[in-house]
């Protein structure tokens, strides 16, 4: 499903994407488009992007093509999705402890879209730290 979003392939590119956007929030999938993860992650972001059009634009980022981003945001998952807003990094309080993105595969559409809402909500009133409407922590799994 990736070939129906956007690909960035400089750090100028995406230097220049997260510049731009003044209105909306900026949604970076750092990864590889062969992992599986990343499939996962994409044909969410592909199938939910249309219905947030008006608060959010995504982009995806391959790691090999574009190291620049990686040792700055420590990019070493397969897969991680981090939120901008008007040229700052936007950080989203999931509950695992790493508060910078997100860095596995949400298999669900509606809670892609709720995190995203939060995030241009929370991003909109000038919060740098929002938190998610879920709590993604491992203690109500066992």
């Amino acid at each position: 499903m990736s070939y129906l979003l956007p690909h960035l392939h400089s750090g100028w590119e995406v230097d220049q994407a997260i510049l731009s956007e003044e209105e909306r929030v900026v949604v970076m999938r750092f990864g590889h488009d062969w992992d599986e993860t990343c499939m996962q992650m994409d044909e969410v972001i592909a199938s939910t992007a249309d219905r947030m059009k008006n608060y959010a634009v995504f982009y995806l980022v391959d790691i090999s093509e574009v190291p620049d981003f990686n040792s700055m945001y420590e990019l070493y998952d397969p897969c991680t999705v981090m939120f901008f807003f008007r040229n700052k990094h936007i950080m989203i309080d999931l509950g695992t402890g790493n508060n910078n993105k997100i860095n596995w595969a949400l298999n669900d559409k509606q809670e892609f879209i709720d995190i995203c809402e939060t995030v241009f909500r929370g991003a909109s009133k000038g919060q740098g730290l929002v938190v998610s409407p879920k709590d993604y922590s491992t203690k109500y799994k066992y």
